[in-house]
């Protein structure tokens, strides 16, 4: 299975403290968030504020996709989030 992110959209999901974005497979749309801690893990200066958190998003976009890629790996079901122990 390979996903690929052409579309650089994404957004601050507040009931999650996370940022939500897009990968797809072909014709089929996944959705992925990745949660504050994990940004916060990965840039470990980061405030928790939704700017911040998009903010560290693009900043670390390539990554964050690596990690969406293995992620998604394991198998699909349409809704992945990424943890700290995946980073």
């Amino acid at each position: 299975m390979t996903i690929s992110f052409p579309n650089p959209s994404r957004s601050y999901d507040a009931t999650r403290q996370a940022v939500r974005f897009w990968g797809y497979d072909r014709s089929m749309e996944s959705s992925f968030i990745v949660k504050a801690d994990v940004l916060k893990h990965i840039q470990p200066d980061l405030r928790f504020d939704p700017v911040e958190l998009l903010r560290a998003f693009d900043i670390h976009r390539e990554r964050i996709y690596a990690i969406a890629a293995k992620v998604y790996s394991r198998g699909g079901k349409g809704y992945y989030e990424l943890n700290v122990v995946d980073v």
